[in-house]
C-alpha cells in the first residue's frame, strides 16, 4: 500500500493506492483510519477494488459497520470506481443518498474525489 498526498490549500487528503483489497471488515477500516490519522489526514480517497464486494451488496451489512468507523472518528471518505455495474435500487438509492452529504461519496474519478474533498 503506498499513500500519495493531495493538498489544497492547508487540507490534506490521503490517496491510498493499492492492487489488493486493504477492506474486508470494519476493522480492517478502524486500522487505515488510524494509521492515516497519525500521518495527519482525516479526509481519504480508496478504489472501490480496494474494498471487499461484499460491501457493495447491502444485505451484508457490511457497508454500515464500515462506514459507521468513518463516521465514528470523522475521516471523510471519497470510493472511486464505476457503480453503475452494481444491480438494484438499494445500492443505487445508498450511493445517491451519500453522494448528498460530506462523510462519504462515491465517484468517478480522482480528479472529482480531490476536488470534493477540498472544499
Amino acid at each position: 500500500m503506498n499513500i500519495a498526498t493531495h493538498e489544497t490549500g492547508d487540507i490534506k487528503i490521503a490517496e491510498v493506492i493499492s492492487e489488493e483489497i486493504l477492506i474486508k471488515n470494519p476493522e480492517e477500516a478502524l486500522q487505515l483510519i488510524v494509521d492515516l490519522y497519525y500521518q495527519d489526514f482525516s479526509k481519504i480517497i480508496i478504489r472501490e477494488k480496494n474494498i471487499t464486494p461484499d460491501f457493495f451488496d447491502l444485505k451484508t451489512g457490511v457497508a454500515g459497520e464500515i462506514l459507521q468507523k468513518f463516521s465514528n472518528y470523522r475521516a471523510q471518505l471519497v470510493i472511486i470506481g464505476e457503480f453503475t455495474k452494481y444491480p438494484g435500487k438499494s445500492i443505487k438509492d445508498f450511493i445517491y443518498e451519500s453522494n448528498k452529504g460530506r462523510q462519504v461519496n462515491f465517484l468517478g474519478s480522482l480528479e472529482l474525489a480531490v476536488e470534493k474533498l477540498s472544499k
